[in-house]
């Protein structure tokens, strides 16, 4: 068996050697030639898995050690015999931990005291929107949650409509996926529209998908006033991101908010499994101590303790055209422990 792995999947190295040939490859590498031969395929986003990709290979399985599958096709793959995998809430604590770090030093650099007059609109309430909402609720933020999917399924969730979300939230943070088709597509659901029914939107964060909020209609919201602050780790056309925005944003991340050391080791520690189970095989999975749900109590001091936004911020506007080496070679931080 041969296992090509992009070589910035962290905490996989010598796992799979004593079952497997496996090729370290970086992703610009990862092309139909290089895995002609391979039965297996692990990546993580940048790595596009498609029929250009696969159609020469003999590959039965690609693992995305993250938790969208958004470069994946996954019609392509179905209709091929390709299983996929991914590590959907691998890093929902350490999402949860960079959203209220940057919520924490929003307020004390705009001298608000108590959580208690915020109120917080999560949009997504998956893996990454419930922690936010747990730990919100802890520290005496007002929260509306919206989350149509979930609204529609469960006869308990307390939901609201966006345009409720619009209309009341102080600090609004996006949580979904990235699709394109269907009554819940959220391709550019920050749009001109919703921007413009914002009533009082102190700060805006987008650590979800980049193509959720639409670059053009913050950058309206921001000259109008309509919204008063952004914080940005997912962009539009990244690498390739807006300078403006850029500028303009008060947190400037390169699609980090997720980079913890327990998080990534999750993300691994699933596509082993999901592999070994597929090829019948016993390679070592990672061991991950902290819980996949997020510390149990926790104040706005631990997590802006844990974790400074403002200091990547600085660092990729000091240097916007190194966005991938600082995404690629960013030193893991842990998450928040109670």
């Amino acid at each position: 068996m041969k296992v090509v792995i992009e070589n910035h999947v962290p905490y996989i190295n010598g796992l799979l050697e004593p079952f497997a040939t496996v090729e370290y490859l970086p992703y610009g590498d990862i092309d139909a030639d290089a895995v002609a031969d391979a039965d297996a395929l692990i990546v993580r986003t940048r790595t596009r898995c498609d029929a250009a990709l696969l159609d020469r290979s003999r590959c039965k399985f690609v693992g995305s050690a993250t938790i969208g599958t958004d470069h994946i096709d996954i019609e392509y793959c179905k209709s091929h015999g390709i299983a996929v995998h991914n590590a959907p809430g691998c890093n929902a604590p350490a999402v949860a931990q960079y959203v209220l770090s940057v919520v924490g030093h929003f307020m004390r650099r705009k001298g608000i005291a108590s959580p208690g007059s915020l109120t917080v609109g999560i949009v997504g309430v998956g893996h990454v929107g419930s922690i936010i909402a747990r730990w919100a609720h802890q520290l005496g933020f007002n929260v509306l949650l919206n989350d149509p999917p979930r609204q529609r399924a469960e006869e308990g969730f307390n939901g609201v409509t966006l345009d409720e979300i619009a209309r009341n939230a102080d600090i609004i943070t996006f949580h979904t996926p990235f699709t394109r088709m269907g009554s819940d597509a959220t391709w550019h659901l920050c749009d001109d529209r919703f921007v413009g029914s914002l009533r009082h939107c102190k700060l805006l964060v987008n650590s979800a998908r980049g193509p959720i909020a639409d670059t053009h209609a913050l950058l309206l919201g921001l000259e109008s006033g309509m919204v008063g602050d952004v914080a940005i780790d997912c962009w539009e056309d990244e690498p390739g991101i807006d300078p403006v925005l850029l500028d303009r944003a008060f947190v400037a991340t390169p699609h980090i908010a997720g980079y913890s050391q327990e998080g990534k080791m999750r993300g691994t520690a699933m596509i082993v499994e999901a592999l070994n189970k597929h090829f019948g095989i016993s390679a070592k999975v990672p061991v991950v101590e902290a819980p996949a749900k997020g510390a149990d109590g926790v104040t706005l001091d631990m997590i802006m303790d844990s974790y400074d936004p403002l200091a990547d911020t600085l660092r990729l506007k000091s240097a916007p055209g190194q966005f991938e080496e600082l995404r690629n070679h960013y030193p893991l931080r842990r998450e928040v422990q109670a």
